[in-house]
């Protein structure tokens, strides 16, 4: 009896609060048996979509972090919160933002206390843990579309599309006195929650670097790129971007063009 085959692909799940993006990786990855990582953490109060790489596509993760994020965001006004969500102190202030716009374009954002990002070696969340304060970094994000789409008593609702790298709890926290009480995020790129008759199914890591140009390789050059051999590149291939090397539509590669050949950042098993 032939033996079957590792899981390889990505599930798009629906991220419950209250837990770790570590926690639902950590699920699949007892449950399929296989390696498992993620393309974009959650925090633990937010909930929506969290790509789950398995097997080999766990290789593909450079190739999604950085694409954009859409979120439904609920502000909670006339509060304010500690580290700007419900996980943190919360003060009443009574005074309600006049106007309920979120800036959009390119703007800078200092990095939360909160965050993971590691200044002089260990992570921000750390010193925050321990009532530290120290100098943050700031990083220029992009958004795109800061949509109002509900008001209620004290709330306010917004679908937000930003760049990789957006902190939005700092973005609803530019309304005054105001905090992210609620956040979901609903797509990443093209990839967006699963239907509920759909459920947290395995699909090919093809689907999740769709968003890559794509060149059809022959069964010589797709044998050649599995050895590791470079191949010349096509007209098409011209520029830095990465490709998708595909061969009977199967997904073989992800490669960039350089000096007039194909040069393969990684190359998946045959069973992809």
């Amino acid at each position: 009896m032939a033996e079957q085959a590792p899981p390889s692909g990505f599930i798009c799940s629906d991220k419950p609060a209250g837990v770790t993006s570590h926690d639902v990786v950590a699920r699949h990855r007892r449950e399929l048996g296989a390696k498992a990582g993620h393309a974009g953490t959650l925090d633990p109060f937010a909930t929506g979509l969290l790509i789950v790489l398995i097997g080999p596509a766990t290789r593909l993760q450079r190739y999604v972090l950085g694409l954009p994020k859409t979120y439904v965001a609920t502000a909670r006004l006339g509060w304010r919160s500690t580290t700007g969500d419900p996980d943190g102190e919360l003060t009443e202030t009574g005074r309600i933002p006049e106007r309920l716009e979120l800036p959009t374009g390119r703007i800078e954002q200092t990095v939360p206390m909160t965050s993971a990002v590691r200044v002089g070696g260990e992570r921000l969340y750390v010193k925050a843990h321990r009532g530290e304060e120290v100098e943050r970094p700031t990083r220029e994000v992009e958004v795109h579309r800061a949509e109002l789409i509900a008001t209620g008593e004290g709330t306010a609702t917004f679908e937000i599309e930003c760049s990789s790298g957006t902190y939005v709890r700092t973005l609803i926290e530019t309304l005054g006195d105001a905090y992210c009480a609620e956040l979901r995020r609903t797509a990443i790129g093209d990839l967006t929650l699963p239907g509920r008759a759909e459920g947290e199914r395995i699909r090919p890591a093809a689907e999740l670097v769709g968003h890559l140009p794509a060149v059809e390789l022959g069964p010589d050059d797709v044998r050649r790129v599995r050895n590791g051999i470079r191949i010349p590149a096509p007209p098409e291939a011209a520029g830095e971007e990465p490709l998708r090397l595909l061969g009977a539509g199967r997904l073989v590669a992800i490669a960039r063009s350089q000096d007039g050949l194909l040069r393969t950042e990684v190359v998946l098993p045959v069973i992809e």
